[in-house]
């Protein structure tokens, strides 16, 4: 069986948002720490900050990503391409 490799569309945003996120959830900790420091809460705030934002990415990549492929679908079938929301259709009024 193939391995298949992560999209990188994917990927690359997810692993930008886990650094940013750990960047930003350390240094938010340990600039409201006292001056003697408090390294191990402001690392465990920060991984919990990067696994947080990672899993915000990724939910929101892969969203994007599907529907980008739902919509290119309809567009190679000749189909109407779904529009915004969840359109409920409409009787017809006849």
């Amino acid at each position: 069986m193939k391995r298949r490799l992560p999209n990188p569309w994917v990927l690359i945003p997810v692993v930008l948002g886990f650094v940013i996120g750990g960047v930003i959830g350390w240094s938010v900790t340990t600039v409201s720490c006292r001056p003697e420091g408090c390294a191990t809460t402001a690392a465990l705030v920060g991984v919990g900050a990067a696994l947080a934002t990672a899993i915000g990415v990724l939910v929101v990549a892969v969203l994007a990503l599907r529907s980008l492929n739902e919509w290119q679908q309809a567009v190679r079938q000749g189909e109407e391409p779904p529009g915004p929301g969840c359109e409920v259709p409409q009787p017809n009024a006849d």
